[in-house]
């Protein structure tokens, strides 16, 4: 029942000097799953620009953050009952590198799309499919996937709670009525809840295996929200770790790239932060005092608005600033430590966060600019899936027709195959499915 136990049994070599976090690190990275995360898009669609960032360059920069974040803990209460509990350097970056593994092509359209696909069929959710890639999926076992140890597999089970049990019955994943020549999601209708597949219940079984009942059955309890899918409520230690340094990340670096790539306005922005963001700029006044007269807020714009070297140091700035905001929370209801105790933002450098990222997807995310492409990615992901469904022997390949047909027709199989798929991959499939311009079978997939 340990915390370092592994699914499926393994002995390292004994000249093997590493610890069981960096084991884990090492699959991680030499991990098919990783590598195919420098094809997927973060928001912008690949090709657009060498600058911007992908899932895999987000990826690195979340376990980065989370391990600055776990250090800093340390650092700013080496009292605390949860100091001695923090996860080691391999541990933490091993969560974050894998956090984005289960996200298909074109990001959350896709995941959409991919829902709507297997609506029938169990749900597609995208941290319910970093859990089946990690735990069966990959090649480091016969059988347990990456093989990583109980207390990384708890870190990624970012929703411990089965999509059965969170799916509400009344959202029907289905398209938009109106349009006849053409298939239109409804993206409202087909957004999954937030889940693990019940295809990975053994799965879950085995890393909860530790907690008492009462543990157990306070994790995995969730919300009910009327007319929307239930909400699971708890994560532990570790995955609050990555859950926070992925929206220290997402709120930072993706406003990074949207003012570099003049995604947004000076203007727009100052008008976003007006008077929102009192924490940082009294820590800009605590810290340069000698770089500012009088306007801090105008300062910070100017060095977010100016060039690449001004940019850069003060979105440095906000993501110490983030970072060492950082603070401990205790849960009464556990008893196991790695789940009584997580972390979170304080509340006021919480609040600028929220309205940096809220700032993002206003002015980038729901764009139609970026909306164009979501919704063409969308249409090909359907297209692609669908025509394999339709006749899997023709147009699978044929290592993923064996594993179908070893499934007795799973839909869950075309589904793993498709989720892989990087956007470029997913891209010269639909060509090779539906363009009228004569293939060849040499084309590289």
């Amino acid at each position: 029942m340990s915390w370092s136990a592994r699914r499926e049994g393994w002995n390292p070599q004994s000249e093997d000097a590493r610890d069981d976090g960096d084991v884990d690190y090492s699959r991680v990275i030499h991990s098919a799953a990783f590598r195919r995360l420098q094809g997927k898009t973060q928001i912008l669609n690949l090709g657009d620009s060498d600058f911007y960032r992908t899932r895999l360059t987000h990826s690195l920069e979340v376990a980065q953050i989370a391990g600055g974040i776990a250090r800093q803990l340390s650092k700013s209460f080496p009292d605390h009952p949860a100091a001695s509990l923090l996860p080691d350097r391999g541990t933490i970056h091993s969560i974050g590198c894998t956090h984005d593994f289960g996200h298909p092509p074109f990001g959350h359209g896709g995941e959409i799309a991919l829902n709507y696909c297997m609506r029938d069929a169990g749900g597609f959710e995208g941290n319910g499919q970093t859990l089946r890639i990690l735990g069966r999926l990959e090649h480091f076992s016969s059988h347990a996937g990456a093989n990583l140890t109980r207390r990384t597999m708890l870190g990624i089970l970012k929703y411990p709670v089965a999509f059965s049990r969170v799916n509400n019955p009344g959202i029907v994943p289905a398209l938009v009525t109106g349009p006849t020549t053409i298939k239109i999601l409804d993206g409202k209708a087909c957004k999954p809840p937030k889940c693990y597949h019940d295809s990975e219940q053994d799965i879950v079984d085995w890393i909860l295996a530790p907690l008492d009942r009462a543990d157990r059955e306070t994790f995995q309890a969730f919300a009910t929200q009327p007319g929307k899918h239930g909400r699971s409520i708890h994560k532990s230690l570790d995955c609050s770790i990555m859950d926070t340094a992925d929206d220290i990340a997402y709120g930072v670096h993706d406003l990074e790239d949207a003012i570099a790539l003049d995604l947004v306005t000076r203007e727009s922005f100052a008008a976003a932060l007006q008077d929102r963001c009192p924490t940082f700029l009294d820590a800009l006044k605590e810290k340069y005092p000698g770089e500012s007269a009088n306007d801090v807020f105008s300062q910070m714009i100017d060095g977010l608005f100016g060039g690449a070297a001004s940019r850069k140091r003060f979105i440095g700035r906000l993501v110490h600033h983030f970072l060492t905001a950082v603070e401990y929370v205790e849960l009464d209801a556990f008893a196991e430590p790695l789940l009584r105790y997580r972390v979170r933002v304080r509340e006021g450098e919480r609040q600028f966060l929220d309205v940096l990222q809220n700032f993002v997807v206003r002015e980038v995310i729901t764009s139609a600019a970026v909306q164009h492409l979501e919704f063409k990615g969308q249409g090909m992901v359907i297209a692609a899936f669908e025509a394999m469904q339709a006749d899997p022997v023709r147009l699978l390949p044929r290592e993923e027709l064996l594993k179908f047909d070893a499934a007795s027709g799973d839909l869950r199989i075309i589904c793993d195959y498709v989720a892989a798929m990087t956007d470029t991959h997913l891209l010269k499939t639909y060509e090779r499915l539906f363009s009228p311009r004569m293939g060849s079978v040499f084309d590289r997939l």
